[in-house]
């Protein structure tokens, strides 16, 4: 339903918003209060002679005419607090509260704020004694001339002295006689700043801002900038003096932090935020803050917006900025010259006639009222000292400004004053003769310097034991002994993404290659059973675009710390006419460790009759490429055609892009138990050529495809391309990211920690090869294709008698968990032990708090419950020894802490030393204590996670025996992200509870962990 619009002011900034919000669909009706003549009666738009000034009568108008938005234009009001009390009387209204509207409001505060947050500003002090002020002036190291009354003077309340004695002259008007009214009660002196001042705006919700086109305003009355300040005699947008670079430094470093300081200090700042700021030799410096849209910045900022503007506002209201960018017009300059009326800023006549507005219509030309009224018996008169801003949108700036001037040409009213030269400093700076430089080859080193500003903290996130992460150096250094090495052997891989890369650059889905490109490197380095260690990539182009080059970058960020690998450094090469301009190419290289002894694969421990387990691939990783999208170009579809494979509603380009698995810390607790003899990675070659590279040339592959789930995408690629078994087999993974050898009696041991967290199956076994036989054959591989989707693997080898047995004759390890609340994580322990193959059996649950949720769950499940409170015992001691009673009266050998709410004695964690888990909400050593969730969000991390830990005396600082990684999305609260890390907590608990209820890993006495490769599964 579209809604009414109330703006309150009647200047020609005002007018520009009513005309922008009458294009949209949502609105009504415009009311302006109280207006001009430009807009009364003039389509969706008319006055209100409502009173602005009267808050409470101001609310019952808008409720009595169901007025929906009010936007309020000028600073008093809102310095008033009229959104702080329309807001409160239930009007939606679209501003800054007055608390944060002194950021204009007083330029006392504005400053002390912008030191508090470290936002670049010239050096000043305030005064509210004229002879402090003037001493000031007199002994400041730097000059000291720039003097501003500290509240609302209109625009006008700034001096810039030429010498030190017109300074002094400035702080005597304001102060002593005042100039400026109550507003200069205090002044502020400041150094003048040196360089080019623009206007810099943006829609700010409280957290998100979103820059507008930077604008230049041009405040002397005169034609080279000559004569005296005014409210603004004209302005242009955008500004080519600001060149991207720029723009994207002054959004971090100005008005983010502004909008982030404000909601620190307890004051969210939701509104238009306008940044006036002078470019210094040292960079973009503050010369002041105003809370609104800047007059006569709105007048060409409104004509470039191509966004709705109702939907912005309303969009801001709702701290939704992030959802969706605000477009504005690409290839368009607009220019606005104000005609204002004779004698001013001083002394004016009022009620002269206004002719030629009709013919500035007809030629293309927006004309926008300032001080007009309406005369009596038709026509339009000056009523104010700036009258009309007239307005011109065209493809250039001196178009621009020429369609402007002739506009002006044609309206006319007695002693009008008007500049000619608007924009004089952007033409001067588009037409100036340099020499050439490296940019002008098409190599822009300040965009490679920004991207490595950009992607420093991601690389910082990715620190561990042995290496800090810090980007910068002339190479990175690791620390092999800091990280746990004793006798290391070093691995090396490399890697890329293929033509997978020209799918994402067609989709415009750049950010998940980076989970590829590290994904291909780790997974080759695991197969030596090594642990990565650090990560380089590469990354060349034929022009840098930044925000595609951190998209892809931060990628491989989280990647690094999906695999527990530092990411160390990296190269940018920017490399016009070797690639395209929109081509970007990515190489990996990883560097991993392991100890001399455990060097896979295990050739001579291989065997006839070894077992081989397939962990699930996520779909086609990284391999086939090429021929996928010579079948999709076969097949008529397009990347963003429906996909006739994955999950429902996903397109094409998306289900090919989903990236590859990184198996690193799934699999190296399993790896360094010792019962893995061999891993495969299986890429580019796929099932046919990458198992036999990790084998002895005796020996063949017998694979069972139905024993392993087979996504969709491959059924479709082999039916719509028509491909042969070879073809799928030799190209792609079918379904299988991974292939393990291990020996019979181990293949439980190493198959339920894996299930517990991943998609794993046995899918066949090791056979003598014969003269000139196959050294891969994979059966019923065309019928699983063809019954997949929908196709559940066949289990029934884990069903034969020699592994039956084993689970019906192994002794489970009695298991407590003590609980203090509702037992999510407990249940997911209960679902575990259920399992035939589980090592564990939970023989009691404990809670220190009665009647709980946990405690019906256990009870349900027919396991034992206890209860001790421990608000009935006098110390910590005596509690801990009641639970110990307990703990010896079942016979516990295992305890897992799940949501227990009490600090265990040192007494007691060291008795249980090695026989105590705990599981924490994040990926340890990061964040440990309370709010761990909210302290991964406030740092900006891209990833967190879960630790199961043993239990150590320190809180969360035992051994780790299981992480498992959790993206951090944008859209992430608190709450979201809790949800989505125990979700992970449910199964890594499960894992490292079999890990070492199996005893296939113990803390020895040093604290650290060992895994123990004699134990059967």
């Amino acid at each position: 339903m579209a809604e009414r619009v109330l703006i309150i002011g009647s200047g020609g900034r005002e007018h520009a918003l009513a005309w922008k919000l009458a294009q949209s669909p949502h609105v009504q009706q415009v009311l302006v209060a109280p207006g001009n003549a430009g807009t009364a009666n003039n389509g969706k738009i008319s006055n209100s002679a409502v009173s602005v000034s009267n808050h409470s009568i101001l609310a019952q108008y808008c409720k009595d005419h169901n007025v929906g938005l009010v936007l309020v234009g000028p600073e008093v009001p809102l310095a008033a607090g009229i959104v702080d009390d329309l807001t409160a009387a239930g009007v939606t209204c679209f501003g800054p509260s007055a608390k944060a509207a002194q950021l204009e409001a007083s330029k006392s505060f504005s400053k002390s704020f912008m030191d508090r947050h470290n936002i670049p500003t010239a050096r000043w002090s305030s005064f509210t004694d004229p002879q402090d002020a003037c001493k000031y002036i007199q002994d400041a190291e730097f000059p000291a001339l720039v003097v501003k009354a500290s509240g609302l003077a209109a625009g006008k309340g700034v001096v810039v002295a030429r010498d030190k004695d017109e300074a002094c002259k400035a702080v005597l008007d304001i102060m002593k006689d005042k100039a400026f009214g109550s507003a200069g009660e205090t002044v502020v002196v400041e150094e003048q700043l040196e360089g080019e001042e623009v206007s810099c705006l943006c829609f700010s919700d409280g957290i998100t801002v979103s820059p507008m086109p930077p604008a230049q305003d041009h405040k002397r009355l005169l034609d080279g900038d000559q004569g005296p300040n005014t409210g603004g005699m004209g302005a242009y947008c955008p500004t080519p003096q600001v060149s991207e670079e720029v723009l994207q430094e002054i959004k971090r470093s100005v008005l983010q932090k502004t909008v982030d300081g404000m909601r620190e200090e307890g004051t969210p700042y939701v509104g238009v935020l306008y940044a006036g700021i002078m470019l210094t030799k040292q960079g973009p410096k503050v010369l002041e803050f105003n809370c609104r849209f800047g007059d006569p910045e709105c007048q060409v900022l409104m004509p470039l917006l191509k966004s709705d503007l109702y939907e912005v506002l309303k969009k801001t209201l709702q701290v939704d900025l992030s959802s969706s960018p605000v477009q504005w017009l690409e290839d368009s300059a607009a220019v606005t010259v104000v005609m204002a009326s004779g004698g001013y800023p001083a002394s004016y006549k009022k009620g002269l006639e206004i002719t030629g507005l009709s013919q500035a219509s007809e030629m293309g030309i927006q004309v926008f009222h300032a001080g007009t009224s309406l005369k009596e018996g038709g026509g339009v008169i000056t009523s104010g000292g700036r009258v009309l801003t007239v307005t011109a949108v065209r493809p250039t700036l001196e178009s621009a400004l020429c369609s402007a001037n002739e506009g002006v040409a044609v309206i006319s009213f007695p002693d009008a004053v008007y500049r000619r030269d608007i924009g004089h400093h952007a033409i001067t700076y588009l037409t100036r003769s340099r020499g050439l430089t490296y940019k002008d080859s098409g190599v822009d080193i300040a965009a490679g310097n920004r991207l490595v500003d950009m992607i420093k903290p991601l690389a910082k996130a990715t620190s561990r034991p042995g290496c800090n992460a810090e980007l910068g150096g002339f190479a990175g250094l690791f620390d092999l002994k800091a990280a746990g090495f004793t006798d290391p052997i070093l691995v090396s891989g490399t890697d890329g993404v293929g033509t997978k890369l020209k799918i994402a650059q067609a989709c415009g889905i750049h950010s998940t290659l980076g989970q590829d490109l590290v994904a291909m490197c780790v997974n080759d380095v695991l197969a030596q059973g090594a642990e990565p260690l650090f990560f380089l990539d590469y990354f060349s182009c034929g022009h840098l675009d930044v925000r595609v080059a951190s998209s892809v970058i931060g990628g491989i960020a989280d990647a690094c710390q999906m695999a527990g690998c530092a990411l160390l450094g990296g190269e940018t090469a920017e490399m016009p006419g070797v690639y395209g301009p929109s081509d970007y190419d990515l190489a990996g290289f990883c560097v991993g460790a392991v100890e001399r002894g455990a060097v896979l694969p295990r050739l001579k421990d291989i065997m006839e009759g070894d077992l081989l387990i397939g962990i699930a691939s996520s779909g086609l990783h990284s391999n086939g490429f090429s021929l996928v999208r010579k079948i999709l170009e076969q097949s008529g579809l397009q990347y963003n055609s429906p996909a006739p494979f994955g999950q429902p509603g996903q397109n094409i380009g998306e289900v090919l892009l989903t990236p590859t698995k990184i198996y690193s810390r799934i699999l190296q607790p399993i790896l360094r138990s010792g019962a893995v003899k061999a891993y495969a990675h299986i890429t580019g070659g796929g099932l046919l050529e990458n198992i036999p590279r990790i084998l002895p040339p005796e020996l063949a592959v017998d694979l069972d495809a139905s024993r392993w789930r087979i996504p969709a995408v491959f059924s479709w690629l082999q039916k719509e391309g028509g491909l042969s078994e070879e073809e799928m087999s030799r190209t792609f993974n079918c379904g299988l990211g991974a292939v393990l050898v291990v020996s019979k009696q181990d293949v439980q041991r190493v198959l339920r920690p894996l299930q517990a967290q991943e998609e794993a199956w046995i899918v066949g076994s090791l056979t003598d090869k014969q003269p000139g036989a196959e050294a891969v054959v994979i059966r019923n591989l065309e019928q699983s294709l063809k019954d997949s989707p929908g196709r559940s693997p066949d289990t029934s080898v884990l069903q034969n008698g020699a592994l039956q047995g084993e689970h019906s004759a192994r002794k489970r390890t009695k298991v407590a968990v003590l609980i203090s609340g509702t037992g999510t994580n407990l249940q997911a322990l209960m679902e575990q032990v259920k399992k035939p193959s589980s090592s564990a059996e939970i023989v009691v649950v404990i809670s220190n708090r009665p009647g709980v949720m946990g405690l019906k769950r256990a009870s349900m499940a027919g396991i034992q419950t206890r209860v001790v409170d421990h608000k009935l015992y006098g110390s910590r001691a005596e509690f801990d020894g009641t639970i110990d009673k307990v703990l010896e009266e079942f016979g516990v050998e295992l305890v897992c802490l799940a949501g227990f709410m009490r600090i265990l004695t040192g007494p007691f964690v060291r008795k249980w030393s090695g026989k105590m888990l705990n599981i924490h909400p994040s990926l340890l050593p990061s964040f440990k204590g309370v709010n761990a969730q909210k302290q991964a969000l406030q740092a900006g991390v891209r990833v967190t996670g879960c630790t199961v830990h043993f239990v150590a005396e320190e809180v969360d600082a035992g051994a780790i025996v299981v992480q498992e990684a959790v993206p951090i999305l944008v859209t992430d609260t608190e709450e979201s992200l809790s949800e989505r890390i125990r979700e992970a907590e449910h199964r890594a608990f499960p894992a490292a509870l079999e890990l070492v209820a199996s005893g296939g890993l113990k803390l020895r006495d040093d604290g650290r962990i060992v895994w123990n490769q004699s134990v059967q599964g």
